[in-house]
């Protein structure tokens, strides 16, 4: 509803024959009217100004001044001299201002408590938008119905609940959608909440003029009804058919007929189909004539001769695929994997090395651990085995306490390489540190090893 004054910057030969009437938007354009600017005041688009109202004043915002407003007077079919039209009191102050923002906030409450009313008095009215005065004196609301309502007992409803003067009007689904919004289908902003002020008509023979498929839909808009822009190019399409054949709904062949299947009025091709085949042959319209004028004289030529339709869309190009197999190293994926096995392998070995001295325990509990760092060799006694490894290559100490001698068995070393252990209970230490023998059992009796 947004205007653009282009005679603003434009001088008159007789400032006194400039109009004297200006237009003013309220509720942020739903609703307009005109009033007489009898002060000296000159006013702009967007300034705010108080006009008079019912019982009171009203504050709304200037739209539309100088001569664009006698043309907009023109289409309304409103005259510039009617004493009917109201005045311009002054330019809103702050006090106007926050006495209608006061009131605006009202709005939403009533609308509101204004539908629950109709529902308790089964009217089969919709409430829309309800608008009140700046001095919160009269207000006014908008209803959608499909027949006559009878809602004198509403009004009566209405004033006492309010305390303000009602005003009923009554509205289209389109002007609802309007004063709603939206976005439409094509992504811009709603036509009617936008700039279109009059609605008329539409019926699907302007979607079949246009051959587009009969979908309420995609050929709906928001207020449920068919789009206001079938309209729009309505008249460019009906100039168009007017030079194609009106009786060329069926064309008698040699072989059988042919069916109309649609027309391109942008190529000017018509477009048929034979029973026989699923192919669409398009046809020129001198062709199709033609055609036409040989079946009045009781001909039926052999070929309808299409034409080649040529279209400017590129063609979709299918990707060549190439074998890149074994072009890809993974060298690096190895070296990875590598990399992760080894660190999994050393921190599986150092598990079982802590595991392992945690079970080696005294036969009472507590854990004897004795280590030879000149040796290299570690000695635990008790009732268990005793095991010992010399890291620094000095020998093997193994005694036990009264069990039977088992040999010893490798054990994973992360440290060093493996060593086998001998069979018998006694080592030699290549290194020179002597000869270890069994120690004698201090109790002979007690064959299994257990502490008395």
């Amino acid at each position: 509803m947004n205007v653009h004054d282009w005679l603003a910057n434009l001088p008159f030969s007789d400032p006194e024959s400039n109009c004297r009437i200006i237009e003013v938007s309220f509720n942020n354009g739903s609703r307009k009217d005109f009033f007489r600017n009898n002060t000296l005041h000159y006013y702009e688009k967007g300034d705010m100004i108080a006009v008079e109202g019912i019982s009171g004043f009203d504050v709304g915002m200037v739209n539309i001044t100088g001569e664009l407003v006698r043309l907009q007077m023109k289409k309304r079919n409103v005259d510039e001299r009617s004493p009917d039209i109201k005045k311009v009191l002054r330019r809103a102050n702050d006090t106007d201002l926050a006495k209608m923002k006061e009131t605006k906030a009202r709005e939403a409450q009533v609308l509101i408590r204004s539908r629950a009313m109709a529902r308790q008095l089964n009217l089969e009215m919709k409430m829309a938008e309800v608008e009140i005065q700046a001095d919160g004196r009269k207000a006014t609301f908008f209803y959608i119905a499909d027949d006559r309502v009878d809602f004198r007992e509403l009004i009566k409803l209405y004033a006492a609940e309010f305390k303000v003067k009602v005003e009923m009007r009554q509205i289209g689904a389109r002007q609802e959608a309007g004063k709603v919004g939206g976005i439409g289908s094509c992504g811009r902003e709603l036509c009617c909440s936008s700039w279109l002020t009059d609605f008329k008509s539409v019926n699907t023979n302007a979607a079949r003029y246009q051959n587009l498929s009969i979908n309420q839909t995609k050929l709906s808009g928001q207020c449920g009804r068919l789009k206001c822009c079938l309209n729009y190019e309505l008249d460019t399409y009906m100039d168009a058919l007017q030079f194609f054949p009106d009786d060329a709904d069926m064309l008698e062949m040699e072989k059988s007929r042919a069916f109309l299947v649609k027309k391109d009025i942008f190529k000017n091709l018509m477009w048929y189909t034979m029973p026989d085949s699923n192919k669409q042959y398009p046809l020129t319209i001198e062709r199709v004539k033609k055609i036409k004028e040989l079946n009045r004289q009781g001909i039926r030529p052999a070929d309808l001769e299409p034409v080649e339709v040529i279209t400017n869309k590129p063609k979709d190009i299918e990707p060549v695929y190439a074998d890149v197999v074994g072009q890809i190293s993974l060298k690096t994926l190895e070296k990875t994997s590598r990399k992760r096995r080894d660190n999994e392998r050393s921190q599986q070995g150092s598990r079982q090395q802590g595991g392992a001295q945690n079970r080696n325990q005294q036969g009472g509990g507590q854990p004897n651990r004795s280590q030879n760092p000149a040796a290299g060799g570690q000695q635990r006694g008790g009732g268990q085995q005793n095991r010992s490894q010399n890291p620094g290559g000095g020998g093997q100490n193994a005694g036990t306490g009264g069990q039977q001698q088992r040999p010893n068995q490798q054990r994973p070393n992360p440290n060093q390489q493996n060593r086998q252990r001998p069979p018998q209970n006694r080592s030699q230490n290549p290194g020179g540190s002597g000869q270890n023998q069994q120690r004698p059992n201090p109790n002979p009796n007690n064959n299994s090893g257990e502490k008395k």
